[in-house]
């Protein structure tokens, strides 16, 4: 294995793919938390019932990163990683600023346009993360290449940081939708400079092979079987999101604390996954494997979860403390979409690579009709408990059954 200067690491590491790739997932994930942090705000002052409206619109904007991620995913195996880049943060930035606009537009129906706006959102934020790891993945020496995507995702995940504290300095929830698609626009400029991967740039010339083919990943069985424990390694950290995070107000009456705010829950959760995203690089590279940094963070956060649930003291201090628990054990994500970009060839790994952490968003209303399902016979703790058992347990297998990928050599095709 080389061996590199800290010269030569610097140099890499905080290479332009990488601080564009960072900047970009730092956008992409104020703007995709954004809805979780104001929805009771914003749906307060547009009139609209918190809960279920605000499911809705969750839904929405899911489904939208589901459809985004296939589109997306395609177009960057096809057009080039770059093409995806400029295209995905214009859509979501301008769904942004136009979701500040909502409270003065006059319409009957403000609820469906909001779960629009954030659908159209969620199909443009859904391009962001897979093409920069896709680019910096295959930019990067193989050596280098864990702690390139973890300082992707580490720097980027802050984003929902500042997102919540935008909300709270500002004061009102439009400024920070305004803020939020303006970062983006201001970004669409210093992505001028960026080059295209060469792996791909060798890809274009070879006009015989099939390029972004989704359909690839369900005609060949052991593609499809890949294909499936890269999307399981990641839903325990959605679960952990979406529920425990986002619909963190929900838990509060049973556990007896006066209020939850799901934006500072949320927060604190992303506090400990940028955290746990630079720190999950480092792991994979100390072990030489991503597969072991992923199982020990994953069963770091099992513990996180289990407290949060059912340890004896209850306080909303101490409900955001375990946020930022389970946030720094769910931070293996940077660390679960680099291992999905190794499995697949450069001609369908963009394509992979997008697909597999949207499909895992995707999944959350799934998650979400589950846990309103088990807590109308039981509690919300228990139907909580119920979701997080069948996530992890599809979560622990995957990870311990995939392929180990850590310093595989990525230039090659399907």
């Amino acid at each position: 294995m080389r061996k590199f200067t800290s010269k030569e690491k610097v140099k890499h590491l905080l290479g332009f793919p990488v601080i564009v790739a960072a900047l970009g997932y730092f956008v992409d994930i104020y703007d995709l938390l954004l809805f979780g942090i104001v929805r009771v705000p914003s749906l307060n002052t547009l009139g609209l019932d918190v809960d279920i409206v605000g499911t809705i619109i969750i839904r929405y904007q899911m489904f939208g990163l589901l459809l985004g991620g296939i589109i997306w995913g395609i177009l960057g195996d096809k057009k080039g990683r770059l093409s995806v880049l400029f295209g995905s943060i214009l859509v979501y930035s301008l769904a942004n600023i136009a979701c500040g606009f909502l409270p003065y537009i006059p319409i009957q129906d403000k609820g469906m346009l909001y779960a629009i706006l954030r659908f159209i959102a969620g199909v443009g934020l859904a391009g962001e993360l897979g093409a920069g790891i896709t680019l910096v993945a295959e930019s990067l020496p193989k050596e280098l290449r864990a702690i390139g995507t973890s300082i992707v995702a580490g720097f980027g995940l802050l984003g929902a940081v500042v997102a919540q504290l935008t909300v709270e300095l500002a004061g009102n929830w439009t400024i920070a939708y305004y803020v939020g698609g303006g970062l983006g626009l201001l970004l669409l400029l210093l992505r001028v400079s960026v080059l295209e991967s060469g792996m791909y740039t060798n890809l274009e010339k070879q006009t015989h092979l099939s390029k972004g083919n989704f359909l690839s990943f369900f005609t060949n069985k052991i593609r499809f079987i890949k294909y499936m424990k890269c999307i399981a390694i990641g839903l325990p950290t959605w679960f952990c999101i979406g529920i425990l995070a986002m619909m963190a107000n929900q838990f509060a009456p049973e556990m007896g604390i006066t209020s939850i705010v799901p934006g500072k829950a949320i927060m604190w959760a992303y506090i400990g996954i940028s955290v746990g995203d630079f720190a999950s690089g480092f792991i994979s590279h100390v072990l030489q494997s991503r597969k072991k940094a992923i199982l020990y963070m994953m069963l770091f956060t099992i513990v996180g979860v289990l407290l949060l649930l059912f340890s004896g003291e209850k306080s909303e201090k101490m409900y955001y403390f375990y946020c930022a628990w389970v946030g720094l054990g769910t931070g293996y994500w940077a660390m679960f979409v680099t291992v999905a970009a190794e499995q697949f060839g450069t001609n369908i790994r963009s394509t992979a690579t997008t697909t597999v952490p949207n499909m895992v968003r995707g999944l959350l209303p799934v998650m979400l009709i589950g846990f309103d399902f088990f807590k109308q016979n039981t509690s919300v703790i228990i139907s909580a408990a119920l979701i997080g058992i069948v996530a992890f347990s599809l979560g622990i297998y995957a990870t311990v059954t995939i392929e180990e990928t850590h310093g595989k050599e990525l230039d090659f095709v399907e």
